[in-house]
Parts: C-alpha cells; sequence; structure tokens
C-alpha cells in the first residue's frame, strides 16, 4: 500500500472500502462500500527496491539514467466491519 501518514504500531481506520467476501456472500461498492471500515495496525514504513529508468536513443549519443523509490506503509488487518 501507498504511504500512509502515522507511526509503527499505531493504529488507522480506513473507511474507502470497495469489495467485501464473506464465504459466498460479497458486496461491491459503487464507488465504496457503505457503512464499511477497516481496522489496521501499521507494521511498517519503508521504500521499494529501486526501479531503474534508462532513456536512450539511437545513433545520437543520448543516454538518461534515473531510479525511482516509492514509499510504501506494511499494514496487519484486525477487523473489517460493516454497518
Amino acid at each position: 500500500m501507498e504511504k500512509i501518514p502515522g507511526d509503527e504500531g499505531s493504529s488507522v481506520e480506513l473507511d474507502n472500502v470497495i469489495f467485501i467476501a464473506d464465504g459466498d456472500s460479497y458486496s461491491v461498492g459503487r464507488p465504496n462500500v457503505e457503512g464499511a471500515k477497516v481496522k489496521a495496525t501499521i507494521l511498517n514504513q519503508g521504500k521499494q527496491r529501486k526501479v531503474i529508468v534508462f532513456k536512450y536513443k539511437n545513433k545520437v549519443r543520448y543516454r538518461r539514467k534515473t531510479g525511482h523509490r516509492q514509499q510504501f506503509t506494511k499494514l496487519a488487518i484486525e477487523e473489517i466491519k460493516l454497518n
């Protein structure tokens, strides 16, 4: 998941839920499921592995090399509420 503000070990409540499944029954939101919330705990804040972006044009000596590291938040889901 992309970076969510908060410290490691803190609790987060997400209300932008688009799909919930429980066995054979499921709910699909349009665009979100009404009254659904997810309670989670932040396990880790970090950066992904570096992605190398290399631009090259033939015969004109054009070369550009850059990299990107996306920040992320690792979550542990504790509870899914559906009102």
